[in-house]
């Protein structure tokens, strides 16, 4: 599938519909029994999915191109002042009407990486306070063209992951770092950049929300929120060193982005440790940006160890190194969890609680959506059709999350909805076609056919309250 409405959307599709049978859906014992009836009445399961990961077409029908070398299908331009492509309304259009004709709900984001090239070739990109007005120039069209059918919106996608991998690491578009970094870049500033775009993505943000709420909100009667990448850090130790490390790096990624939007300013431990090179809001932005959501998407995959790293003299300054903190995946030689195919995710169920468990305690108890949450595996080309479907370590690893995410809503968290990434297995990234996080087997040398996996019949079963009880199902 893809998502909803223009080069910046992301659609979380509600996994309502059913699922054609190919073989049993398998079963644990040793597993404790969960189902959707496990979880609130009301709350929403789902599956994610972007549209540079899964639409194609790169160049069709009127799309323009973006620092993904890929499109911008509805605002080809990036502003809209270039027009809007009536192609691309259309395409979205049919695809909302298509999602509610069969009962799914679309949660539908504004900016998931996919940034206008034109824009970034005039201005920079997020490095220039010109694009806030841009992006809700752009939010403004797609409220207008889709709002009295989408309810959920989301503003930016994982903006500290933009915000690291474009401009810290460089290993993700555009691609911009210090020569020295680990991206090897020709272009950019790991010490400064970082910060700007993150901060030039929150005043977006902010001006958006508050445009929705004054012109969009009490007619259409939908919400806003902004999805971020929430991981748990542990303390490597039991000193205080090392605590006060776990401490700095959730304030370096989560603090980064929710302290602005619940109080209107940076986290102290990133004013103090990055000093002058941090960005600073004005009193009329704190003020915009304090309570600029009504719900808070966060996406969890992963945990790590934390470790206090020393002050040092060295004149070389990056965001990778500006928190003082080793993050590891060991403790006494021991992994933090089993590792999936991606090197940076080992999987470690019980942080998906604790991290909800912290947001709940720091930021005032927030409406929570977790908007990804999954496990990848090889793309093994030597393994037959059977072979590829059987990903029970895509079911373990669900099953544990959602017991723990049950441990926080117990727990008080205010937790209205869990969507997996993926539903299809796509193309991710900087990783390419390399590993596979869907649902649903994507064949990729036979005409993109779609073979449901065996985590997809076990969520069906799941949502149908019967998880753990059946050992096949039927096609309906």
């Amino acid at each position: 599938m893809a998502h909803v409405g223009g080069p910046f959307l992301f659609l979380l599709l509600l996994l309502l519909g059913s699922l054609s049978r190919v073989g049993g859906a398998p079963t644990r014992e040793d597993r404790p029994p969960i189902n959707r009836s496990s979880f609130p009445p009301g709350f929403l399961f789902g599956t994610a999915s972007s549209s540079y990961q899964y639409e194609g077409a790169a160049d069709e029908d009127g799309k323009g191109i973006s620092i993904w070398d890929t499109y911008t299908r509805a605002h080809p331009d990036g502003r809209l002042s270039g027009g809007v492509n009536e192609e691309g309304i259309k395409y979205y259009n049919n695809l909302i009407n298509e999602l509610l004709s069969n009962g799914i709900r679309p949660f539908v984001t504004l900016f998931h990486w996919d940034f206008p090239q034109s824009l970034e070739d005039e201005y920079g990109g997020f490095l220039s306070s010109k694009v806030v007005a841009d992006f809700q120039e752009y939010a403004d069209i797609c409220f207008r063209e889709f709002g009295d059918r989408v309810k959920q919106w989301i503003t930016l996608n994982e903006p500290w992951m933009y915000s690291v991998g474009g401009y810290a690491r460089g290993t993700e578009a555009p691609g911009r770092c210090s020569y020295w970094e680990m991206g090897n870049c020709s272009v950019g500033n790991s010490g400064t950049e970082p910060y700007i775009v993150g901060h030039h993505q929150l005043l977006a943000h902010a001006a958006t929300v508050r445009h929705y709420r004054d012109k969009y909100q009490e007619s259409q009667k939908g919400i806003i929120g902004i999805v971020n990448m929430a991981h748990w850090c542990i303390p490597l130790s039991t000193s205080e060193s090392d605590y006060n490390a776990a401490q700095r790096a959730m304030d370096f990624v989560v603090g980064w982005f929710m302290d602005p939007l619940t109080n209107g300013e940076y986290p102290p431990s990133m004013r103090s440790y990055v000093d002058n090179r941090l960005p600073k809001f004005t009193k009329e932005q704190s003020d915009m940006l304090r309570g600029s959501f009504d719900f808070i998407g966060l996406n969890y995959y992963t945990s790590r160890y934390t470790a206090y790293v020393p002050h040092s003299n060295a004149t070389r300054v990056s965001y990778t190194s500006d928190s003082h903190v080793n993050l590891t995946v060991e403790r006494n030689g021991i992994p933090i969890g089993t590792q999936a195919a991606s090197p940076w995710l080992y999987v470690y169920p019980p942080g998906i609680r604790d991290m909800l468990v912290y947001v709940k305690k720091r930021y005032n108890k927030p409406i929570i959506y977790i908007t990804e949450n999954g496990i990848d595996e090889l793309n093994n080309s030597s393994l037959s059709l059977e072979e590829a479907l059987q990903d029970e370590a895509r079911i373990d690893y669900y099953h544990h999350h959602l017991l723990f995410l049950q441990n926080a809503i117990r727990d008080g968290v205010d937790v209205r909805g869990f969507f997996a990434w993926s539903l299809l297995d796509n193309f991710e990234w900087a990783e390419g076609y390399t590993v596979r996080f869907g649902l649903i087997y994507v064949d990729y040398k036979d005409g993109l056919k779609r073979y449901p996996k065996q985590s997809a019949l076990w969520f069906q079963q799941f949502l149908r309250g019967r998880e753990g009880t059946e050992n096949s199902i039927s096609s309906e």
